[in-house]
């Protein structure tokens, strides 16, 4: 992500903007943060599943991250800093990106729903003897696979593609903001909220 050549010393003062640019930029950078988490957890799990014996717990959990980092890049924007489908066919145009990015959908759903188990179904059922009376309970279980090398590989490859997208748009709108702030008087800068930031350096 650029940072639009500015300087990595720590700045005197900082202060918080909350127009409508601003808003934008910020979100336009949460989602880009959302693509990176994807890509670490794609990268993490190719390296899992890679394993003689993977291990469950591990790919459940970073799956199901990805899933829901994938799927907040879509959800209901106010600033209109977050995705469209349209998006999807911009930053891929060959292939079916499209039926993709459904199943993905779909999959944030199964493991994101707060009811249902996402990784084994139970069923209670009634054992019998020789004259077909009921003899005892039995609860069975049918596991769920993991997933797999290629959709993780896929959603990989999806969300680097739209990170470029993303990234585009935030260095854009770096400079629609700094252009704002090139207009703004000094006293209506000294009026916003500061913003508290940690010391870095030695002895921080």
């Amino acid at each position: 992500m650029s940072t639009n050549g500015a300087s990595l010393d720590q700045p005197a003062v900082v202060r918080r903007l909350e127009g409508a640019s601003a808003s934008f930029l910020g979100e336009l950078v949460e989602t880009f943060e959302e693509l990176q988490m994807t890509l670490r957890c794609c990268e993490r799990l190719v390296t899992e599943l890679a394993a003689d014996e993977p291990d469950p717990i591990v790919v459940e959990a970073v799956w199901t991250t990805a899933l829901l980092s994938y799927a907040r890049c879509f959800a209901e924007s106010e600033h209109s800093g977050r995705l469209k489908t349209d998006d999807l066919t911009a930053s891929t145009p060959e292939g079916d990106v499209l039926e993709w990015h459904e199943v993905l959908m779909r999959l944030r759903d199964h493991y994101a729903d707060p009811g249902s188990n996402p990784r084994e179904r139970f069923t209670v059922a009634v054992t019998q003897d020789d004259d077909g009376s009921a003899s005892g309970v039995a609860i069975t279980s049918a596991r769920q696979p993991l997933v797999d090398d290629l959709t993780v590989r896929q959603t990989g490859a999806i969300a680097y593609a739209l990170s470029g997208v993303v990234n585009e748009r935030i260095e854009a709108q770096q400079q629609v903001v700094s252009a704002e702030l090139e207009a703004t008087p000094r006293s209506a800068l000294e009026k916003l909220d500061r913003v508290e930031i940690a010391a870095t350096g030695p002895g921080a």
